[in-house]
């Protein structure tokens, strides 16, 4: 048997195991350890654990991670996302749908300090569920609303899924970060026309509100400040030049925790929690980052990934059928796995093929193309029925809501995920142009 049926034994052996609900971190190390044992033996697998997991974990850029985590646990805490709802609800939340908008608006701005999508998710949903059922939103639309909205808070910059395709890709953090807006303004802008169109069809799912007076407007307005001034610290810091992506993680982390000192009602405990959670995050995070490290030196020993790679090019099939066939793939991972999982798994299989094809691009504007187009259909992988996380973890803060009823209620943003897909397939350029533009 060749080492690289080997290889994919044991990469259907690493499904089963999360099919069956081992935890993601484990069925990584468990199937690339025993076929790293069976290619090379167990001697030169200790020697590889114990050289690899350090350097991947002391790699200066992964710092990043618990300190954009932290960020978002603090602005949770500190109420920005109950802010940033209140202050899109002021301008939307009087048409039809007006609230759901009001959700999606919500959670792209809060995506822009928080960089999750589950948190992104669950933090906006304890804020705008209770004021969707106060006036008579649709058990669908609303919690559909919300796990899709959710799914922007790894699109929308900073983003950690996108960070570690960075580290994994070689590529630049600042260019990936600022590739995304576009991708992530059209992702905003789709969800709201899918509202649009589903409270059209059906005006009980989504009914007006109140219409609000400008000086209430105003109000909500200033509530928008905290967050504005983060963001423009964060990702300003990064594009003028002044700080590096790490610097201006440790300076978004200490300036969401100056915002949350001055909001009433913060306890000591609330930091405390804060960081206990941000531990945690991090500590599952970085497991993961271990056993994607070990399968991932398996998968380089089997000399799959440069089969794979040589069969794709010698197959006759068009780049662009090759890139469809890995966004399929990624759709039915998304039942099985999250998203930084997703990306950790497959990055090291599929970018490799990816640039060996020719899509009439250069080799910086073909990974960040990628890198944006993959990160998108891994999001729509969260709400993608019959699995999806983002799904789940609404509809159980959802009480009441059957689970059909919010899998039906994402649909109609499932078909404005199809759609921006479609446009970045054929017009690569909405995935780096603003690079290009930019001249970062």
């Amino acid at each position: 048997m060749s080492n690289s049926t080997i290889g994919g034994l044991f990469c259907g052996l690493m499904l089963l195991l999360m099919f069956l609900r081992v935890p993601i971190a484990v069925a990584m190390l468990l199937a690339g350890g025993v076929g790293y044992v069976t290619l090379a033996g167990f001697t030169p697998f200790l020697a590889t654990l114990k050289t690899g997991p350090f350097f991947v974990l002391s790699n200066e850029s992964f710092t990043v991670i618990p300190l954009f985590l932290l960020m978002g646990f603090l602005a949770s805490r500190a109420g920005i996302s109950r802010a940033l709802f209140a202050g899109a609800n002021a301008f939307v939340g009087h048409l039809r749908g007006g609230l759901c908008m009001a959700a999606i608006g919500g959670c792209a701005l809060f995506g822009a300090i928080c960089g999750s999508s589950l948190a992104t998710a669950a933090t906006m949903s304890q804020v705008a569920l209770p004021e969707m059922r106060r006036y008579g939103y649709g058990g669908a639309l609303s919690t559909g609303t919300l796990a899709a909205g959710g799914t922007l808070g790894i699109l929308i910059p900073p983003s950690i899924p996108l960070i570690v395709y960075a580290i994994l890709a070689e590529q630049n953090i600042a260019k990936l970060f600022l590739a995304a807006f576009l991708p992530g303004v059209l992702a905003t802008l789709g969800y709201m026309a899918a509202i649009a169109v589903t409270v059209r069809l059906d005006p009980k799912a989504g009914p007006a509100g109140p219409r609000s007076t400008w000086p209430q407007r105003a109000r909500a307005a200033l509530g928008l400040i905290p967050a504005s001034l983060l963001f423009l610290l964060v990702l300003g810091g990064i594009y003028s030049g002044v700080f590096t992506p790490t610097e201006a993680a440790a300076f978004g982390a200490l300036g969401t925790a100056v915002i949350a000192l001055f909001k009433p009602g913060i306890r000591r405990a609330d930091f405390t929690r804060s960081l206990l959670e941000t531990a945690a995050a991090t500590a599952m995070i970085f497991m993961i980052l271990i056993g994607a490290e070990v399968f991932n030196s398996f998968m380089a020993l089997s000399g799959l990934p440069q089969a794979l790679a040589e069969g794709i090019a010698g197959s006759g099939l068009s780049p662009m059928t090759v890139m469809i066939l890995i966004l399929l793939v990624y759709l039915v991972l998304g039942c099985l796995m999250d998203s930084l999982s997703m990306i950790l798994l497959t990055i090291p299989i599929f970018f490799p093929v990816v640039m060996e094809l020719d899509y009439g691009l250069t080799e910086e504007q073909t990974a960040i193309w990628f890198g944006i187009i993959a990160l998108i259909v891994v999001e729509v992988g969260l709400i993608t029925p019959p699995v999806g996380m983002n799904v789940f973890v609404i509809n159980k803060l959802a009480e009441g809501v059957p689970m059909r009823e919010t899998f039906r209620g994402v649909l109609p943003f499932l078909l404005s995920d199809a759609v921006r897909v479609a446009l970045l397939l054929l017009f690569p350029v909405l995935g780096y142009g603003l690079v290009d533009w930019i001249g970062i």
